[in-house]
């Protein structure tokens, strides 16, 4: 880990602290996190918009208790498959945890490949706190059924440029979202962000002045080579199966969980709900949602590369690439 000097450095002059570990899904993010916070006295703060859910814990890679190694990890089964929990939710409990690691003179990090949480919270996005409209929901998930993601993509281009530049049109849970707010407020899905907005150069609609972020922030990010990176999440797919991850969507369906539910899209379950009904077999649907879960670390990484990889002007934002052989 030839990135801990540079680590120590930061933290011996941050004032309020808070270290991201990203990276694309099954390149190793979490013994990497595991490491660091040993090292400096971390507590573990959930970036995964799925690990927030109950019963998710093999489709979404939950690293069980007993493997934790005495390190706090929060934000994790927080939640019912069937509970509305939004972003700007996850952004206050998420902020009210981090006072509580400061508090405890830990030091807070944030790891997961969710882009969106991550960004929530090194932007101070100032998230449109509008209640979801269900069935709203349920009507653009049958129209999209319908006619295909791609239509609800188009039709959010027209109604907000920005959001669909920003948001990929296979995510189409953030594309219904993003369409649900410009319905209810009329007006363009304008996360608002802070100071760190400037450097990491993706605005998303900002509008007022930006104030001052109150962390500072050093970012470790994990790059794999493609291929490897592919092999690593067939092999991860693999190992799901094993560790029950078919008993575990069985499991979901038998409590009636609807499967348009967030919860129920995830990776790792709507792939596998074909085989359980008998309508593919499980070599079909594992080859599946190996490559959704391909195509989604792309998009993971697409977001990523969007921060900036060098410190930024003030020295708010520092950030270090590394390659599996630096881990």
């Amino acid at each position: 880990m030839n990135f801990l000097p540079k680590l120590n450095s930061f933290l011996k002059s941050a004032q309020n602290p808070l270290i991201v570990v990203l990276g694309p899904t099954a390149s190793g993010k979490t013994a990497l996190s595991l490491k660091i916070a040993h090292e400096i006295g971390g507590e573990i703060i959930s970036t995964d918009s799925r690990q927030i859910y109950k019963g998710l814990e093999i489709g979404s890679d939950v690293l069980p208790l007993k493997k934790r190694q005495n390190i706090p990890h929060h934000m994790i089964g927080i939640v019912e498959p069937d509970q509305s929990y939004s972003l700007a939710e996850y952004r206050d409990d998420a902020l009210k945890i981090i006072a509580q690691i400061r508090a405890r003179k830990h030091i807070p990090m944030l790891v997961g490949g969710t882009g969106l949480y991550i960004s929530s919270i090194i932007e101070e996005y100032d998230v449109p706190r509008i209640p979801p409209d269900k069935a709203l929901r349920e009507r653009l998930y049958k129209e999209a059924a319908k006619k295909g993601a791609e239509a609800l993509h188009k039709r959010l281009a027209k109604l907000d440029p920005e959001a669909a530049k920003r948001i990929h049109p296979n995510n189409l849970r953030y594309v219904i979202r993003a369409l649900e707010i410009n319905k209810k407020t009329g007006k363009p899905k304008t996360d608002k962000k802070a100071g760190l907005a400037s450097s990491t150069g993706h605005g998303s609609g900002q509008t007022g002045p930006a104030k001052s972020s109150p962390f500072d922030v050093f970012m470790i990010g994990i790059e794999y080579p493609r291929e490897e990176l592919y092999e690593r999440i067939n092999k991860r797919v693999d190992e799901q199966e094993m560790r029950g991850l078919i008993e575990e969507v069985t499991n979901l369906l038998a409590h009636g969980y609807d499967e348009s539910l967030p919860a129920m899209t995830s990776l790792g379950v709507k792939e596998i709900i074909p085989f359980i009904r008998g309508e593919q077999t499980l070599e079909e649907c594992k080859e599946i949602l190996k490559k959704n879960t391909r195509n989604y670390a792309k998009r993971q990484m697409t977001w990523f590369r969007r921060y900036n990889r060098n410190d930024d002007k003030n020295g708010s934002n520092r950030i270090c690439w590394i390659k599996p052989e630096d881990l």
